[in-house]
């Protein structure tokens, strides 16, 4: 089992040395390190390959040599300030908390200011900044906790605050349980590390991984935007195309009392996408549902226990069932691309899909830019169903209708030129994190180039932004 422990080490030589010789001592065998002065000079990133037991004497040792520091002999200041509800007994709760960690209380400054909150302003003394992380995650668990100062000199407490704070403003901002709040800090490090390969500000990381969860959060409910245009495709069938602000296309064809669904947005949004169709089709309810997966893309995939037939390539299939036995899905299987994918679950609330309604449409059995592996049928509209060799991710598929002539592209293309400038916004920090939306970049540029040519002439449905005639 891998584990990753966020150490504390004194800033001279040997400090690492001196873990490492533990840790291989103990037989576990380290497989990621990451240290960065410019964030946090005392801060270290270990991740460990170990047997349970082994991790539990690894972490006993480094306990001991003050790695995973209890205690601390300099005691240092911090000051917060704590967002209370303005009536009595809402500040007892928190002393509670300092007082269980026997923590001084140095100064302390509350007043009314004509609104429901009061803001108590306190100043701690602290051992060691595991004391300040256990303490920030306790607090913040009851009110919005805001760290102004880290000592009366102006000295910054550098052991770990950077990353508490930045867990803090996700936790408040996602709600987060403790969990979910370590994996934050442990997936934002090696996205860190990563960009850090390209000579990145570590800071532009973190700012771009809290503008990535602002964004989804900021357009739920009355925030939710979608650009909604209807067509008849012939005499039975009409399309719908749903442009939602954040997140993948979603396109619904109605025939008759039947929908055909192709993708489905992010997860968090399902308030916000089900109320959209209810206002679109009077009787959704009656509806029978079926939806086409184009790709495993969790923008794509939020809502899919939500249909009575889900179609699907046999590849797109094996991601799904991999996520459910927890184990890394195709894309997190690329460590360029695991780091951001299982953060962007956390923002948006995504789960491993049921498969019980799942229909395997085929099976791509070689490397060819494009193989058709069946066909699908809705109304009088006829499919071929056509998977690319994985350049954008494994399993990726399209729609091709030949009467009349239009290609459901997933993410091998999208319309740029036709964002709107909530889209654009978007749209430009997943490439940023994941340093490409592709797995392989030469082969998914090469097929882009191939659906171009070869479809010449079709009307084109992308995945994100408008329809390119």
């Amino acid at each position: 089992m891998n584990k990753t422990y966020i150490t504390i080490m004194p800033d001279k030589a040997g400090s690492f040395l001196k873990a490492s010789f533990i840790i291989s001592k103990e037989g576990g065998n380290i497989i990621r390190v990451n240290y960065n002065k410019t964030v946090d000079i005392h801060t270290l990133f270990i991740e460990v390959s170990a047997s349970e037991q082994q991790h539990e004497l690894i972490t006993k040792k480094l306990h001991k040599i003050g790695y995973l520091p209890e205690k601390k002999d300099e005691k240092q200041a911090i000051l917060i300030v704590l967002k209370l509800e303005d009536k009595p007994g809402t500040v007892t709760p928190t002393l509670k908390i300092i007082d269980k960690y026997n923590i001084n209380i140095t100064y302390m400054n509350s007043q009314e200011n004509g609104t429901q909150y009061q803001y108590f302003k306190m100043g701690l003394l602290v051992d060691n900044p595991d004391e300040v992380k256990k303490l920030l995650e306790d607090l913040s668990k009851i009110c919005e906790v805001k760290v102004i100062d880290y000592n009366v000199t102006e000295k910054s407490l550098d052991n770990t605050v950077f990353y508490i704070s930045f867990a803090n403003k996700m936790r408040n901002l996602l709600d987060l349980d403790q969990k979910q709040t370590n994996e934050v800090i442990v997936n934002s490090n090696r996205i860190m590390q990563i960009l850090e390969e390209r000579n990145e500000s570590p800071l532009k990381t973190f700012d771009y991984i809290f503008r990535f969860a602002k964004f989804v959060q900021e357009h739920k409910g009355l925030n939710f935007h979608s650009i909604v245009t209807k067509e008849a495709i012939n005499d039975e069938v009409n399309l719908y195309l749903f442009e939602v602000s954040c997140g993948s296309n979603t396109i619904i064809f109605e025939y008759k009392n039947e929908l055909l669904f192709i993708d489905c947005g992010f997860a968090c949004y399902q308030n916000e996408m089900t109320s959209l169709f209810y206002r679109t089709f009077a009787n959704f309810d009656s509806y029978k549902k079926k939806l086409f997966i184009t790709h495993s893309d969790i923008d794509h995939t939020g809502l899919m226990d939500l249909f009575d037939e889900i179609y699907m390539s046999q590849n797109c299939f094996e991601n799904f069932r991999l996520e459910q036995k927890d184990e890394p899905n195709f894309r997190e299987q690329n460590p360029l691309h695991a780091p951001y994918c299982k953060l962007s679950k956390i923002i948006t609330g995504y789960k491993a899909p049921k498969l019980k309604n799942a229909r395997i449409i085929g099976t791509k059995e070689d490397d060819e830019p494009y193989s058709k592996i069946g066909t699908l049928d809705f109304g009088n509209l006829h499919f071929d169903v056509i998977e690319e060799n994985g350049g954008h991710v494994k399993g990726d598929t399209i729609l091709v209708c030949e009467n009349p002539r239009i290609v459901f592209t997933g993410d091998i293309i999208v319309n740029i030129k036709g964002f709107s400038d909530e889209q654009r916004e978007f749209n430009t920090l997943a490439p940023y994190l994941m340093t490409s939306v592709n797995v392989d970049s030469t082969k998914a540029t090469a097929n882009r180039k191939s659906l171009i040519e070869k479809y010449a002439g079709y009307k084109l449905y992308p995945a994100h932004g408008p329809a390119i005639v």
